[in-house]
């Protein structure tokens, strides 16, 4: 299936992760919404932390804690970062693979710009759901394939829940079908999702070429989110039955 760019690419940097030296324009919300964001920005410990720690976004946290309880990254990885913009997950993914004693691979892509990284090869205004980009990040990746692919990216938002949800789903289920070219056997596999009833399209497709399934909820995972994320571990290989 495939999908109009502008349907699914990840939300503007700016929306992501707004900083903290707000301008007087923001302080001065018009809006009671505004204002509700703003002081919950302002009292967000993981805001400060990434400020703190020179994150460019909060959602580092996510993979930090995910990969802490579950393992998913090792020196020497070559990661495809999926929905890569602002370029936070692949802060977090440059000092995980690149350790002093052995060299990684990190690779993002996402439809809007992102700001160079070192450490990082960056594949800007791409389509993830389009076969040239399939073919770019073949090309560019160390003997053709990944260790692990890690997807933070979602549609913007429509304002309709399940509609929403349903172009969420057909975007990871879209990543699940391009990692059995692209995933070596025994990698793994991480996808956000908003929860919702098509849910089990992808877990069940998971549960085919993967060993583990599990679900993760973060606690940098707002609470009030339906925002999950769904861990495949040790992909099957190509000639391994489902």
């Amino acid at each position: 299936m495939s999908y109009i760019c502008s349907l699914w690419q990840t939300p503007s940097p700016l929306v992501q992760c707004r900083s903290l030296h707000v301008t007087l324009r923001t302080q001065k919300a018009k809006t009671g919404a505004e204002q509700i964001w703003l002081t919950r920005q302002q009292r967000d410990p993981y805001v400060k932390a990434a400020h703190a720690q020179h994150y460019r976004c909060r959602s580092a946290f996510k993979l930090l804690e995910i990969d802490k309880e579950h393992k998913i990254l090792h020196p020497g990885n070559r990661v495809v970062d999926c929905g890569a913009a602002p370029g936070a997950w692949s802060q977090v993914l440059v000092d995980k693979v690149n350790p002093a004693e052995s060299v990684g691979f990190v690779l993002g892509v996402d439809l809007l710009r992102i700001a160079p990284l070192e450490g990082a090869v960056f594949l800007s205004k791409c389509d993830l759901t389009d076969p040239a980009t399939h073919r770019k990040i073949i090309d560019l990746l160390p003997s053709g394939q990944a260790d692990v692919i890690l997807s933070d990216m979602a549609p913007n938002a429509s304002g309709i829940k399940e509609l929403d949800h349903q172009r969420l789903v057909g975007m990871c289920l879209s990543l699940v079908d391009f990692s059995g070219t692209v995933l070596r056997p025994g990698g793994n596999f991480l996808c956000k999702i908003w929860d919702g009833g098509e849910s089990s399209l992808i877990r069940d497709r998971l549960q085919q070429r993967f060993q583990i399934v599990k679900t993760v909820k973060p606690k940098a995972s707002r609470t009030e989110s339906a925002e999950i994320y769904l861990l495949a571990k040790s992909h099957k290989s190509n000639n391994a039955p489902n």
